[in-house]
């Protein structure tokens, strides 16, 4: 497990050092996004994902490592939105986004010590394909949460599922790591 969660570390600093990046350039444009249009964004990269590993070829030269990247950094900024209030600025200044992307991820690292006690890393015993396809199963139920309005009746809710796919993305990103 140590090695796990320095791996996870790692990928998760390559991941935060582009998404502070992209703050400085950018701001904060991403908080304009309603929370439907940010699921759209990761379902796109996740499909794009899929596309390639079933094709087995790209014509973009992009490669789905950045894509994996991006679907942590659209998750964190998916967790950020949803617990930002209403009121909050749509320009927040970098200290404040750097401090919700580590609080987010924390929780992360918390969910992902948690479930690899109980499940015995058996992520590592998956193929990426798969954690692709349980990525767009997470978005799909999301999506569904989302046109039922935040509802759920026994499911959990928006932030499990996004905090699925950062560590099913990051496991991917470790995986393709160690290949």
């Amino acid at each position: 497990m140590e090695n796990t969660l320095q791996q996870f570390q790692a990928v998760i600093e390559r991941c935060r050092d582009l998404f502070l990046k992209k703050t400085v350039d950018y701001g904060t444009a991403w908080r304009i996004l309603r929370p439907s249009s940010i699921t759209d964004q990761l379902y796109i990269k996740a499909l794009r994902i899929r596309s390639i590993e079933e094709k087995g070829a790209q014509k973009v030269d992009e490669p789905i490592e950045n894509e994996f990247v991006g679907l942590v950094n659209y998750s964190v900024l998916a967790l950020i939105q949803i617990q930002l209030p209403p009121t909050a600025p749509l320009e927040l200044d970098p200290k404040e986004v750097a401090d919700l992307y580590d609080h987010h991820i924390s929780e992360n690292i918390r969910l992902l010590q948690a479930k690899n006690h109980d499940y015995g890393e058996a992520w590592r015993l998956m193929r990426i394909s798969s954690m692709t396809d349980l990525i767009l199963q997470k978005l799909l139920r999301i999506k569904q949460i989302e046109d039922n309005e935040g509802s759920t009746l026994v499911s959990e809710g928006l932030e499990a599922n996004y905090r699925d796919i950062i560590n099913y993305a990051v496991f991917a990103l470790i995986r393709l790591d160690e290949a």
